[in-house]
């Protein structure tokens, strides 16, 4: 690590716990932002709709070898 990121992580973690939390999700998202596509508006309230629900345990995630052993068995 270089001189200037261990100081920006080494003052970001002076800052308060929701204030570190905000830094670290905009540092998370841009890591997936993938510019070559642009999502719609609509897409992008949706996208948060479904990881806010995930966040608050609203909805309930199914691994994904389940799924495919569901979704083979129907092709059966």
């Amino acid at each position: 690590m270089n001189a200037t990121a261990e100081k920006i992580v080494s003052e970001a973690m002076g800052l308060p716990r929701p204030v570190r939390a905000f830094v670290a999700k905009q540092l998370i998202e841009s890591l997936d932002a993938d510019d070559s596509e642009h999502l719609s508006p609509e897409w992008k309230d949706e996208i948060e709709k479904r990881c806010k629900e995930v966040d608050e345990g609203i909805v309930d995630l199914i691994p994904a070898d389940d799924v495919f052993k569901k979704a083979y068995a129907q092709l059966s």
